[in-house]
């Protein structure tokens, strides 16, 4: 495993003039990445939840955003482009794991709703400010191999087959996916995607973790945790490490491309999550989504 810090991956790298446009900048892996590229010289802006609290973390400018509504994500991009005509690299940082059965705003699924739906219509409301260099890094998880995307019932309809860690599973696969397609369709014209697997860190996103989880036999059991810093780094060199010029749809942990998974090994990416027809078909059906709530 890397021990690189988001400072290792800085080194030497002057972000001035670039705009970084990243949800959930208000706590854990977010804040952390935001500091770091502040510190770079990027302008920071924080797309959040809970404005108040964010600006009493971190100086910089920020748009209210709740990605379990469609509209508000819209409204975010529509508030966001208004201000910036370029964005540089745009981090879709935000989320939830292994909640209770739950509903967003339009009905959707609360996982799948918010790590994908949500970030789906803010990166596509964002897409006339990418430009060739652009980056979108959607923070994806090792979680992904729990599940593929379930398409007999991708929102749960049948609530008596409802898994926190399968949802949650299915909502990490349709990060990747997303960014395999998002390259396919901006990757010619330079906005590159990446999925990128952060590490094991405690933050507010366990506040729904139950002691069994993390007991002997529970889904979280026997990982090995990391710090922020650490955690933060895959992102901060998904956003600005020149290693990574010209390519994209790729999925990163530690700070490097990841493999194919494989038994006995660690880490790695499964077929499903980057599968090419799945990658167009999730795409398309997130777009009717979209379409259904915020029109043509």
């Amino acid at each position: 495993m890397s021990n690189s810090t988001t400072a290792d991956v800085l080194d030497g790298i002057d972000l001035a003039g670039r705009t970084v446009v990243i949800t959930g900048a208000s706590t854990g892996l977010g804040l952390e990445t935001a500091r770091a590229l502040q510190s770079a010289g990027a302008t920071i802006v924080a797309a959040v939840r809970d404005v108040d609290k964010t600006r009493a973390a971190l100086d910089c400018e920020t748009v209210a955003l709740e990605l379990g509504d469609l509209r508000s994500a819209r409204a975010a991009a529509d508030a966001i482009a208004a201000r910036h005509h370029r964005i540089d690299v745009l981090i879709n940082n935000a989320g939830v794991m292994a909640t209770p059965l739950g509903r967003t705003a339009q009905g959707y699924e609360t996982q799948l709703g918010t790590n994908h739906l949500g970030h789906f219509a803010l990166t596509t409301g964002l897409a006339e400010t990418f430009g060739d260099g652009t980056r979108i890094v959607n923070l994806s998880s090792r979680g992904h191999q729990l599940s593929g995307i379930r398409w007999e019932d991708p929102n749960f309809d049948d609530e008596s087959s409802y898994d926190k860690w399968l949802a949650y599973g299915q909502s990490k696969t349709a990060n990747v996916l997303f960014t395999v397609e998002a390259e396919r369709r901006w990757g010619p014209r330079g906005v590159h995607s990446f999925a990128v697997h952060p590490g094991v860190v405690y933050t507010d996103l366990a506040r729904h973790m139950t002691r069994d989880d993390f007991s002997a036999g529970g889904t979280l059991a026997n990982l090995a945790v990391t710090d922020v810093a650490h955690g933060a780094a895959t992102t901060v060199w998904a956003a600005t490490s020149p290693e990574l010029d010209g390519l994209g749809g790729r999925y990163l942990e530690d700070c490097r491309i990841a493999a194919p998974f494989a038994e006995g090994a660690e880490g790695g990416y499964q077929a499903w999550a980057v599968d090419p027809e799945q990658a167009a078909r999730l795409w398309e059906w997130s777009q009717r989504q979209a379409e259904l709530i915020l029109g043509g």
